[in-house]
């Protein structure tokens, strides 16, 4: 046995454990064996595996933390770590792993950020889908870009600035007035009209509220936004429901939950109902005029989308019909034409041309 064990290098205690473990076993005995602990102190409890599990089930969207979150304050529990909850998870195949996406340094939007409720309300068209009756669907939602807060998700037919504008003066009556209101570049957000300008732009603006629209093609400088559309549209929508009514009803629960029941890992787990508060600035009676007491001129641009501009009418977009603009002389001899806060374009001093800010010029009638 010495010999043997000075040749391979191992003590004769070792020798002798493989000898022992050979005539006991055979061969099979030479074989490595487990370390594997026969018991585990710190195991998590089977009954709790299957209250994560159920959790998850009933809510397959949520991830470790808030389920943990969740069970914790709902049956005054102490669950393992997330990492621990994450693991059963996988090993009961509730996850899918994600495909890797490419990750690109992030750069400046030149937007307006938050850090108080209602400094910036979001609001965009989820992509349409078609319901069980074969009739479309088009979500119009509007959240608070500080709190996550839901303001609303309604279900429309179609995508209607009439019935958009409708739906605002729900919400601010309910919740008050935003500062901010960020959007994309489509309907009824913005046009390819003068400013963009569009009927619920202009309402925002009488209203004091400052427009903001993300670059063309950019959804992530919305993507808080965005992120509650992936959500919504997991839980809502697969299937779809089979009427107009019946989707609200799924939107209206939907809502529920993610404002009162759903924590928010950005918010520290809170939920967002917990966090958001109704705008001090309240939706007022009457809608003012605009005031334009540093100008020369107030006009009132006709029911078609004309003004008249010294001399002749140039054509500015029905979006402001009816409304009053300012024109003010420039040092150059040029007219400003503005609405409210936006600067539309200028008059030239022969008051033949008018030149959007642009950069478009247009020929007076």
């Amino acid at each position: 046995m010495s010999d043997l064990c000075r040749e391979y290098g191992i003590s004769r205690k070792t020798g002798h454990k493989i000898w022992n473990r050979f005539q006991a076993l055979g061969i099979d005995g030479l074989r490595d064996e487990s370390r594997a602990p026969h018991r585990i102190p710190h195991r998590t409890r089977d009954e709790l595996v299957e209250l994560i599990v159920a959790e998850r089930k009933k809510h397959p969207t949520w991830g470790a933390k808030k389920l943990k979150d969740v069970i914790e304050r709902r049956d005054q529990l102490v669950l393992p770590s997330e990492s621990t909850v994450g693991d059963i998870l996988k090993r009961a195949g509730l996850v899918t792993p994600r495909r890797e996406r490419p990750k690109f340094p992030p750069r400046p939007t030149g937007l307006r950020s938050s850090d108080a409720p209602n400094q910036v309300w979001s609001a965009d068209y989820k992509g349409q889908f078609r319901l069980g009756d074969g009739k479309y669907c088009y979500p119009l939602t509007v959240t608070d870009h500080f709190t996550r807060f839901i303001i609303g998700c309604d279900a429309m037919d179609a995508i209607s600035d009439h019935s958009a504008r409708d739906c605002f003066l729900t919400h601010f009556q309910e919740y008050g007035l935003p500062e901010t209101i960020r959007t994309d570049n489509g309907v009824p957000f913005a046009c390819h009209g003068l400013a963009s300008l569009t009927r619920l732009s202009v309402l925002w603006l009488r209203l004091g509220i400052e427009v903001e629209r993300i670059a063309p093609g950019h959804p992530e400088q919305n993507g808080r936004h965005e992120r509650m559309h992936r959500t919504l549209k997991r839980e809502t929508t697969r299937p779809a429901a089979k009427t107009l009514l019946q989707q609200q009803e799924r939107f209206d629960a939907f809502v529920e939950e993610y404002n009162e029941a759903r924590p928010h890992e950005s918010l520290a787990m809170k939920r967002p109902g917990e966090v958001f508060v109704p705008s001090a600035r309240r939706l007022p009676s009457a809608i003012p005029e605009p005031s334009y007491p540093l100008h020369d001129d107030v006009l009132r641009v006709s029911d078609k989308g004309y003004v008249h501009l010294l001399t002749r009418t140039t054509y500015v977009g029905r979006a402001l019909s009816g409304e009053l603009l300012g024109l003010r002389e420039e040092d150059d001899g040029r007219f400003l034409l503005s609405f409210l806060t936006i600067d539309l374009g200028h008059v030239s001093a022969d008051g033949k041309y008018f030149t959007a800010i642009d950069g478009r010029s247009v020929e007076k009638e």
